[in-house]
């Protein structure tokens, strides 16, 4: 029986390639996409990439530059991305029916069992999603999630190989000279700081890695590690997992423009992250048993007061109304609120989540409580049915509205193409 073949899509410098796809102008310009509150560089077109600028550059740093040689920049519009996203993901999902997706520009796809080649599937995913959605992927193959993740960084890094990989059909000693050249860094569940302290045993490459031995490594890294050596020896350890496990949490913070000690800023600022987890809450259909309100001072700036203020307020019943929760949400941040200690960042924490309905105990009050529930989850499918159709933040609660200040800086932000009918881009 043939064993497991997964196919890794990935977006090509993601963000700047959907500012693109509407400005056909830009194809060939320059582009790069700002942190929150137009901070860093945090996504590069490959023109921009030769330009030297390089991810993590302070804005302020690179402006002069930038005007000088064209390059077109652009504050994060995470709507315009994440509805991008959801179309590239549902492309993919034509021509493989199985798919995990792993993160906004990413998704691991099931190839066990198709009938077309693998190979053949990856061509038609990156040109189909290049033609439907306009947005170019590579595609990289294996019989384990860490060799497709693998095969997808060698099909980006080398423009030849056409975006599409397929390590199966590599010879042995080009399997060997393709692990010899990428750092051991670069594999998928290693990263920096184990990557540091591989490279102090003398593991330099993937290459060096593959060939340590497998309890050397389970005794001094771990099990999960050994499980990367394992998947990197074409051994999978990773399964296709179609429907993503039930987060511990949701957690949802942003950091304000400019400090600020008001709080109508702090409320509203709590009150919209609250209505974002919540809506994600009820996209998975869950509850959460307790939220907790976290705020915090900047500290980059010692000279000011430092503090950390948080606190957690169990529910009487899991649940995921936004108006129950902005409730327990505000009334934390009233407490906290200390007049005189600037503020940089604030955010809610939605834990104990369980599936909707679970944890609710009946009494004798039982039917008067579940018609309530049941007109307020009404009301949450209201929501969230309206700000499908005309976008996000068109409805919300009365926290949401109490202050404009506390609004992250986005001066250079363009239009959400795809989700608000007045940005919807007009021809002739």
């Amino acid at each position: 029986m043939p064993g497991p073949l997964f196919a890794l899509i990935d977006g090509n410098t993601f963000y700047a390639s959907c500012e693109k796809v509407f400005r056909p102008d830009l194809v060939h310009t320059p582009t790069v996409v700002l942190s929150n509150n137009d901070g860093c560089v945090v996504t590069r077109s490959s023109e921009a990439k030769r330009l030297g600028i390089r991810r993590g550059t302070p804005f302020f740093k690179i402006r002069e530059m930038a005007r000088a040689e064209g390059v077109a920049v652009f504050s994060s519009n995470y709507e315009l991305y994440q509805s991008l996203s959801n179309r590239m993901m549902g492309t993919i999902a034509t021509l493989c029916p199985r798919i995990e997706p792993y993160s906004i520009d990413e998704c691991f796809a099931d190839l066990s069992g198709l009938e077309q080649s693998a190979s053949e599937i990856g061509s038609l995913i990156r040109s189909r999603v290049r033609q439907w959605v306009g947005i170019a992927v590579c595609v990289g193959i294996g019989p384990t999630k860490t060799l497709a993740k693998l095969a997808n960084h060698l099909a980006k890094e080398y423009p030849a190989l056409g975006g599409v990989l397929n390590w199966n059909e590599l010879a042995p000693q080009r399997r060997m000279k393709a692990l010899s050249i990428v750092p051991v860094g670069e594999i998928w569940g290693i990263g920096g700081r184990i990557g540091a302290r591989l490279k102090q045993a003398g593991v330099a490459t993937a290459l060096d890695f593959s060939r340590l031995d497998r309890h050397w490594v389970r005794s001094r890294f771990g099990v999960t590690l050994e499980r990367t050596l394992q998947e990197i020896n074409a051994v999978s350890c990773l399964p296709f997992e179609a429907e993503r496990p039930r987060p511990a949490s949701i957690c949802r913070s942003r950091s304000f423009a400019a400090e600020t000690d008001d709080l109508g800023a702090l409320l509203t600022a709590v009150s919209v992250h609250v209505a974002e987890a919540a809506k994600k809450l009820r996209e998975g259909r869950q509850c959460a048993r307790s939220v907790s309100v976290f705020l915090l001072t900047n500290r980059f700036k010692p000279e000011q007061h430092q503090c950390a203020l948080a606190d957690t307020e169990p529910l009487a019943e899991p649940t995921a109304d936004s108006l129950e929760l902005t409730r327990a949400a505000c009334g934390m941040v009233r407490s906290l609120h200390r007049p005189g200690i600037l503020i940089k960042k604030a955010g809610v924490l939605l834990e104990g989540i369980v599936p909707e309905g679970e944890g609710i105990e009946r009494d004798l009050f039982s039917a008067e409580q579940d018609a309530r529930r049941a007109r307020r989850s009404r009301l949450m499918s209201t929501l969230d049915s309206l700000e499908e159709r005309f976008g996000a933040g068109i409805i919300g609660t009365a926290g949401t509205h109490l202050s404009g200040g506390w609004k992250m800086r986005r001066d250079l932000l363009s239009p959400c193409y795809t989700t608000r009918i007045e940005d919807v881009a007009v021809v002739g």
